[in-house]
């Protein structure tokens, strides 16, 4: 391998996201990484949703000959392996480089499609044997469903991104000392032909282009311009503070509105007061008195403003105790934290620690374990997964809360209430009280014997009381049915058949008797005879006395 340069550090970079949380882009380019938890001052992290992206990119100024990209990601300043949170969220990242903003005008270096948690590596060299200006990492959730191993929310911890290559495009080989032609790109370490640099076509890229164009690598005809340059011709400059390519880029606050360079930006009589850098795009940090920082690399000549620290001075100091100033070069706090705070720079809060106590403000642990919802140790900082609760998650969700296993992290409450036939706020207790069904709403009874119903479906399980009949037993009998099941069938002689028992409310028919009118009359023992015989008894005497 060729000694090759660093390329990229302490040049700006750009993180572009769409998450909720941003951390201190540049800081994976400062060239430290000592401290490589999240709130030591020397990493950048962003953390997103389900859907997010997220993308991380370093400017290297100009198309640089690129061999290698080191990154080296958050650990916590622990041991990296399997069992750490930081691992997952390492894995599925992708490298580009380009020579725009935008990745997918670039080259695909890396793709993550292989590694878990056990055998991802931190720190990582990934190959990327290419010409471009601008290394971005990326990283977002696969298509679903994810392996195993992935996290279920997206995040980015780098500590450190370091481009390695040859400084200057016209060299290659072994310590980048081996001249190529200067028509075209050649491979870093072979000096192979890779394509026509801008302004070359033909073959071996022999011949110029109309000047100031891109033009057609066989052709030569024009097919835009350079960078700096715009017109049907590609023969004026940009102007109204543009550069670069298109002229779509805007220049930096140069010194007394001077216009920057129509093709890199810069600033040809520095910077006007509170901005720094080549380009005059960095803003100066907050500088003691508010004195202006260096034009070039933004660091305040006499320290920073209270609240403020770090060579720039950008970096805000963290939750020192009774708002003590930190100290302004390394933001350490003098007297130690306020309470919820931890760590050197007090910039960690703490866990959710047993009954509200503050943690240990040097190391982040809970003097007396964890609150309900949460777990990791000591620290009591990670919420409790799906499907657990409670004190350090040791207490499983009821499987019959209405999502099955979800409840609320501290007193598990079922989200979204319970799934039929239970009740109470855990889903622990059947309906009951001749009730059942969604929020046991629905009534139920006439169940055999008085046995309940089930809490579920409101079925009856040994059979239904008598008069009615169904599965819920809550069909009342048919006319000239009644009893079990409404098995048993009503007499044709019976007026208004009791379901329950048979017993004619109404009577019976002539001729008829008993409770459910099926026994048959007999001379002499029903009201009708009994008046006949009356009559004709009475027409009888009444002769008789003639």
């Amino acid at each position: 391998m060729p000694n090759v340069a660093v390329l990229c550090c302490c040049i700006f970079a750009v993180l572009h996201f769409t998450s909720n949380v941003l951390a201190y882009a540049d800081l994976a380019v400062d060239g430290r990484y000592t401290n490589l938890t999240l709130y030591g001052g020397q990493c950048a992290w962003a953390y997103g949703g389900q859907t997010a992206d997220l993308e991380w990119r370093v400017d290297l100024g100009e198309v640089k000959r690129i061999h290698h990209v080191f990154i080296h990601y958050a650990d916590g300043n622990s041991v990296w392996d399997k069992n750490k949170s930081f691992p997952k969220y390492f894995l599925g990242f992708s490298v580009y480089i380009s020579n725009t903003t935008n990745k997918e005008d670039g080259v695909l270096c890396f793709r993550d499609t292989i590694y878990t948690r056990a055998t991802i590596s931190n720190p990582v060299n990934i190959s990327c044997h290419y010409h471009g200006r601008y290394v971005i990492y990326y990283n977002k959730m696969t298509h679903p469903p994810d392996p195993e191993d992935y996290p279920s929310k997206i995040g980015m911890y780098l500590c450190e991104v370091e481009v390695y290559g040859c400084p200057i495009l016209g060299f290659y080989g072994e310590n980048c000392s081996i001249p190529s032609p200067q028509s075209y790109f050649c491979h870093i370490i072979e000096g192979t032909d890779l394509g026509c640099l801008p302004g070359y076509y033909g073959e071996n890229c022999s011949l110029s282009c109309p000047q100031n164009c891109f033009c057609h690598i066989t052709e030569g005809t024009c097919l835009g311009c350079l960078p700096g340059y715009m017109g049907l011709n590609c023969n004026e400059k940009c102007g109204e503070n543009t550069y670069g390519a298109e002229c779509k880029q805007s220049c930096g606050r140069c010194s007394n509105g001077e216009p920057c360079h129509h093709v890199d930006g810069s600033c040809p009589s520095g910077c006007n007061a509170g901005a720094y850098g080549v380009k005059c795009k960095q803003s100066c940090g907050n500088c003691s008195s508010g004195d202006p920082c260096h034009h070039v690399d933004g660091s305040c000549p006499s320290g920073c403003n209270a609240g403020a620290y770090g060579v720039t001075c950008k970096q805000p100091c963290g939750d020192c105790y009774n708002g003590d100033p930190c100290n302004d070069v390394d933001g350490t706090c003098p007297s130690g934290c306020n309470a919820g705070a931890y760590g050197v720079t007090c910039k960690q809060s703490c866990g959710d620690c047993y009954n509200g106590d503050p943690c240990n403000d040097v190391d982040g642990t809970c003097p007396s374990g964890c609150d309900a919802g949460v777990y990791n140790g000591d620290k009591c900082d990670i919420e409790c997964p799906e499907g657990l609760y409670g004190p350090n998650c040791q207490n499983k969700c009821n499987v019959n809360c209405a999502v099955s296993a979800r409840c609320n992290i501290k007193t598990g409450k079922c989200i979204g209430g319970c799934q039929p036939g239970w009740k109470n706020s855990t889903c622990d207790e059947k309906c009951g009280n001749n009730t059942y069904g969604v929020e046991c709403r629905q009534s139920c009874g006439n169940c055999s014997n008085g046995e309940p119903c089930h809490h579920v479906d409101g079925s009856c399980q040994f059979g239904c009381e008598a008069g009615v009949y169904g599965k819920k037993c809550d069909i009342e009998c048919p006319a000239g049915r009644y009893g079990r099941r409404c098995y048993e069938t009503c007499g044709d002689q019976c007026q208004g058949c009791n379901r329950f028992s048979g017993v004619c409310d109404l009577g019976c028919l002539p001729g008829w008797t008993g409770q459910r009118c099926d026994e048959p009359c007999t001379f002499g023992n029903n009201e009708f005879d009994q008046v006949i015989y009356m009559r004709l008894f009475s027409n009888f005497f009444f002769y008789f006395n003639d």
